[in-house]
């Protein structure tokens, strides 16, 4: 392994060789700065996990009380025709004061407008409704 100089008869010539060990000690150095800035991952996953309750489910299930809005604004309580608002502020008024509010599962019509069910929900929610959700949205993915 010798060095080569230069060519013997005089003429200078154009090394077409690079060098690659600067290149080379770049690399080194640059993978070991990534080695180290790099966090060390490990390989536990922390979950809070739910505390065993041994108390008895509830012995009922819970009272629902289905709100449907139709195309046009009709508002149906559990199947039954709501004729007009205060009635429905009534009836929402009574639910609040109940000491176990039941569930209030609101299923408003593909058609409605949104005016419709937002009074609904405003009025629940003045109310001191607690436990209300909007179901049936399966209808809406088309």
């Amino acid at each position: 392994m010798g060095m080569n100089v230069g060519s013997s008869s005089g003429e200078d010539e154009v090394m077409v060789e690079i060098n690659t060990t600067p290149l080379i000690d770049v690399m080194l150095v640059l993978l070991i700065m990534f080695i180290i800035t790099i966090p060390i991952q490990t390989h536990a996953v922390k979950m809070n996990m739910p505390v065993p309750n041994n108390a008895a489910p509830p012995p009922i299930p819970p009272e629902i009380v289905r709100i449907d809005l139709d195309f046009d604004g009709t508002i149906g309580w559990n199947g039954e025709i709501i004729p007009d608002r205060n009635t429905l502020e009534a009836r929402l008024q009574a639910l609040a004061q109940m000491p176990d509010q039941p569930e209030v599962h609101l299923r408003p019509n593909k058609l409605v407008t949104y005016k419709y069910v937002a009074m609904v929900m405003a009025s629940a929610q003045r109310l001191g409704v607690t436990k209300i959700g909007i179901v049936g949205n399966e209808q809406f993915l088309n």
